[in-house]
């Protein structure tokens, strides 16, 4: 896989918007704004004007020509060039095909949640089923008023991943905490000896040390 001139996601949600038509850049936040691309891509609108003229260093757009609006000053419009109508399609193609390993947040604080003890895990893991309860309703809710204005499926399927994601990791988390509750969790006891005393377990330090070995 060759390396990629830009990896920022905004360039490529710039590269898709721009293929449409020619446009500039306050039209391109407008665009993206309107149809709620902040969801699902990381948008620092102040920065939008940098990764334009990063894309026009590449070779992946040009200006266009010139728009004027009243009295504002003139503004310039970007086209995609071939390279970029290129770079658009592979790219985009790369992320639908291609499964990488990717670090979310959650899954780097479960990997060292064993710092708490038991009980408080518990509650800090119960406090986010609530907070992720009350999300995933407001989610629903906000897709079912969207669909209900006609808004076809079409534009609507990663606000329908983002909401199957949520509802996937709190069934797995309220599973996890009925484990952890009724004890069927491999591991409860030596997890709470090791914060009762301090110590963890022998066979947590023999299954360290063979692992040090390998």
């Amino acid at each position: 896989m060759a390396k990629r001139k830009m990896t920022n996601p905004l360039a490529l949600a710039v590269l898709a918007t721009i293929r449409e038509q020619p446009r500039h850049p306050y039209e391109i936040a407008q665009v993206l704004r309107s149809r709620g691309k902040e969801h699902s891509i990381k948008i620092n609108y102040g920065s939008l004007y940098t990764v334009v003229q990063s894309l026009e260093r590449h070779g992946f757009i040009e200006a266009s020509g010139t728009e004027r609006d009243g009295r504002r000053p003139e503004r310039t419009l970007y086209s995609v060039t071939e390279a970029g109508s290129a770079e658009l399609l592979d790219w985009l193609a790369e992320l639908v095909t291609d499964p990488v390993k990717e670090y979310p947040r959650f899954e780097s604080a479960l990997s060292l949640i064993g710092v708490f003890p038991p009980d408080q895990a518990m509650e800090l893991l119960e406090r986010r089923v609530a907070e992720q309860d009350a999300r995933i309703a407001d989610q629903r809710e906000e897709l079912a008023a969207v669909l209900a204005m006609g808004v076809p499926r079409i534009f609507l399927v990663e606000s329908e991943y983002s909401l199957a994601m949520r509802v996937a990791e709190n069934d797995w988390t309220r599973q996890l905490l009925k484990q952890m509750a009724d004890g069927s969790l491999e591991g409860m006891d030596g997890w709470r000896q090791y914060h009762a005393t301090g110590e963890a377990p022998r066979e947590w330090q023999e299954l360290e040390a063979r692992n040090q070995q390998e």
